[in-house]
C-alpha cells in the first residue's frame, strides 16, 4: 500500500470523505471518542463528517446528552457517545487513576478524599442539576476542599473517571462563549442503550473493532498510545475481535510493519493530485487535535507532519491538508458587536504557493466553514 492508499483509506474510514455520517452522533458513533479539549474546533471535527451539520446541531447533541464530553483516554477532553461511555469508562478508569496517581498524591487526593468529593458533588448535581467549574469549586470549598488549582481540576477529573460526573448542557457566558457545566454521570447515561455494559473482553473486542474499523491502516501501536491501553490489552482485543467477528479486521504489511484495518476499506482516492492525478486538490481544514492525527503515534507521519505543533508567535496552530497531506496552518477569530457574532475570519497560510485550482478549492472551504457557523466567513491577510 502507498501513501496516497493510507491517506485515502483512512479518510474514507474517518467520513472525512463520502459516505459521511447522518448527524453529529453517528460520526462520533463510528470513531469512539474524539479528542475534543478545544471545544469550537471539536465541533467542527464532527461537522465535517457529516452531509451539512451545523455549530448548533452540535451543540443540541451534546446539550441533550447524546454526545458526552468528559475526561477519558490518556487522559484529556473527549466526545464519546452516550451507548459506549459506560463501557469505555469502565475499560478505561483503572489505567487513567494510575496515569493520575502522581498528581493525586501531590495534591492530597487520597481514598478518603476521593470518597468524600464524590459525595460531595454527587449531591451537588443530583436531580438534574449542571453546574459550571466555579459553582462546583464552591460546593467543595464550603465542605473542606481546595477550590482552585490543579487540586480542584483533579478532584473533578478524579469523579468523571470514577463515573460520578459527566458534562452537562453548556451554557453561554456574558461574553457569548460555550461553558462546560457537569453533570450526573447516572442520570446523562439512563438512556444508553441496553447493551452498554459489557465485559472487559467484550469491551477489547468492540475498542479493537470500532478503533481499526474507522482509522484502519493503524499498527497495534498506535491503537494502543491512543487508548491508553497496553500491547497486550490492544492484542488480546484483536484476537477476541476476530472470534467475536471472524475476518471484521485483516492484518496487512506496509513498509515491512504490521498494520490492521477494515477489508474493503477505500484504498484508492478519486481525482485530486495526492496520488498524481490533474483534478482540483480538496482542501481540508482541520483541528490540530483532529482524530486523522491524534489517531496515530508511529504512524502519523504518513500525513507529512507532525502535528500538533505549538506555534510561534502568531502562527496558527491548527492544520490544513491538500488531499490528506499536510498543506499549512489555519484558524478563526470571531468578530462580535456585543454578544453577536458579526463574522468570522480565517487565517489560513499555506506551506507552498497556490495556484487557481487551490484557490477555489480554499474558497470553497472558507464557505463551507461559514455555513457551518450560521454566520460569514472570510479569509483574511496571514498575520493580519
Amino acid at each position: 500500500m502507498e501513501t496516497h492508499e493510507v491517506l485515502w483509506t483512512r479518510l474514507a474510514g474517518q467520513q472525512l470523505r463520502k459516505p459521511r455520517a447522518a448527524s453529529p452522533e453517528d460520526a462520533v458513533k463510528n470513531l469512539l471518542a474524539v479528542q475534543a479539549q478545544e471545544f469550537p474546533y471539536a465541533r467542527w471535527s464532527l461537522a465535517q463528517r457529516t452531509a451539512g451539520a451545523t455549530a448548533a446541531d452540535v451543540e443540541e447533541a451534546v446539550a441533550d446528552g447524546r454526545i458526552l464530553r468528559t475526561h477519558i483516554l490518556r487522559p484529556t477532553w473527549h466526545f464519546v457517545h452516550r451507548d459506549d461511555l459506560p463501557w469505555l469508562r469502565k475499560l478505561s478508569a483503572p489505567r487513567l487513576h494510575q496515569a493520575n496517581g502522581g498528581t493525586y498524591r501531590r495534591t492530597g487526593i487520597d481514598n478518603e478524599a476521593a470518597l468524600r468529593s464524590a459525595d460531595v458533588l454527587a449531591e451537588a448535581v443530583a436531580g438534574g442539576v449542571h453546574l459550571t467549574r466555579e459553582q462546583l469549586a464552591a460546593r467543595l470549598q464550603d465542605a473542606g476542599f481546595p477550590g482552585t488549582g490543579l487540586a480542584l481540576a483533579y478532584l473533578i477529573m478524579h469523579a468523571e473517571i470514577s463515573g460520578v460526573l459527566v458534562s452537562g448542557a453548556p451554557v453561554r457566558s456574558p461574553g457569548g462563549a460555550l461553558r462546560q457545566t457537569y453533570a450526573s454521570f447516572d442520570e446523562r447515561v439512563a438512556g444508553a442503550a441496553p447493551g452498554a455494559a459489557l465485559s472487559r473482553e467484550e469491551s477489547l473486542a468492540a475498542l479493537a473493532l470500532r478503533y481499526f474499523g474507522s482509522r484502519g491502516p493503524a499498527t497495534v501501536r498506535d491503537c494502543a498510545d491512543w487508548s491508553g491501553l497496553t500491547m497486550t490489552d490492544v492484542r488480546k482485543g484483536l484476537a477476541l475481535a476476530d472470534e467475536i467477528a471472524p475476518g471484521a479486521i485483516v492484518a496487512i504489511s506496509i513498509d515491512g510493519a504490521g498494520f490492521h484495518l477494515r477489508p474493503g476499506s477505500a484504498m484508492e482516492t478519486p481525482g485530486g493530485r495526492g496520488r498524481g492525478g490533474d483534478g482540483p486538490p480538496r482542501i481540508d481544514l482541520v483541528q490540530c487535535y483532529d482524530e486523522y492525527i491524534m489517531g496515530y503515534s508511529v504512524s502519523r507521519h504518513y500525513f507529512g507532519g507532525t502535528a500538533p505543533a505549538y506555534p510561534f508567535g502568531d502562527t496558527p496552530m491548527h492544520v490544513v491538508l491538500s488531499d490528506g497531506m499536510l498543506a499549512g496552518a489555519w484558524r478563526h477569530s470571531l468578530v462580535r458587536r456585543g454578544r453577536e457574532v458579526q463574522r468570522c475570519e480565517l487565517d489560513i497560510r499555506l506551506s507552498r504557493p497556490q495556484d487557481n485550482p487551490t484557490e477555489q478549492a480554499l474558497e470553497e472551504t472558507v464557505a463551507r466553514y461559514g455555513a457551518f457557523l450560521g454566520t460569514p466567513a472570510v479569509r483574511i491577510p496571514a498575520g493580519a
